[in-house]
């Protein structure tokens, strides 16, 4: 059996440049390509299709705030730079955008629910269910009468999750906790619709949740004492150790909390 002869140095060194040029012409050949492509007007983009929610946006709304924003064909357009201009639409939360051959695309919109507002009273911000602040126009809130909710920028998440546990409690004294406010010392005052202001105090929420409990246990057979019902309340302050003080309307106490 004989043994092959290897091809001469310079032979072998013109196939591999033979090689490398026909590779390199053939990836110009194909960038030319996706050029054209990305350039042809049968790939500009003929229409986009909404889904989702809907409830604060409509196609002229769209068209008039995202239309500006788009730029490129089928083949070259920037989906992040598509989702993140949907995203910018007023009560958007998220979108999801993919490309639907030849000429269109399909967008999948999730809004955000209001659950209450944020900030002091006059700001156009709201928290949704997942804790996040958004803006909006509030009058196209259609809830009828959300809670407010204040605290320190980047709190809204822990405001909202203390306020969902406070509000049963509340709930089942036939009283409305309307608004919830963490101050910067990291203490917590309630303000029912009423009126009626209350210092709940600090720490973890177990504890402040336990406070507010033994308070409004306690509350009606307090009230009760003076001729009085709960909704007579004017403010309360849950931060005594023993204790809790409490002005009534027309009456002015301080009341240890009863013994169960």
């Amino acid at each position: 059996m004989k043994n092959e002869l290897s091809a001469p140095f310079d032979v072998r060194l013109m196939n591999l440049t033979a090689s490398l040029l026909f590779l390199l012409l053939a990836l110009l050949l194909v960038g030319a390509l996706m050029l054209w492509a990305s350039q042809n007007p049968v790939f500009a983009i003929r229409a986009i299709s909404v889904t989702g929610d809907v409830t604060h946006n409509n196609a002229l709304t769209l068209r008039a705030n995202v239309a500006p924003r788009l730029s490129g064909t089928f083949l070259s357009m920037d989906l992040g730079a598509t989702r993140l201009a949907f995203e910018a639409v007023p009560w958007v939360r998220r979108a999801v955008v993919k490309r639907e051959f030849p000429n269109r695309l399909k967008v999948r919109l999730q809004e955000h629910k209001a659950v209450a507002y944020w900030g002091v009273e006059g700001e156009s911000t709201l928290v949704n269910n997942f804790g996040e602040v958004f803006e909006a126009n509030l009058g196209e809130v259609e809830q009828d009468a959300l809670p407010r909710l204040i605290g320190p920028t980047g709190q809204a998440s822990q405001v909202l999750v203390m306020y969902q546990a406070l509000q049963p409690m509340f709930d089942d004294m036939d009283l409305t906790l309307e608004q919830l406010e963490l101050t910067p010392r990291g203490g917590w005052r309630a303000r029912l619709d009423s009126g009626a202001l209350l210092e709940l105090g600090s720490g973890a929420q177990p504890e402040v949740l336990a406070r507010t409990q033994r308070f409004l246990k306690t509350l009606t057979q307090v009230t009760a004492r003076y001729g009085r019902r709960p909704e007579a309340l004017e403010t309360a302050d849950l931060r005594h150790q023993d204790g809790y003080a409490i002005r009534l309307r027309g009456v002015s106490t301080l009341a240890a909390a009863a013994k169960k």
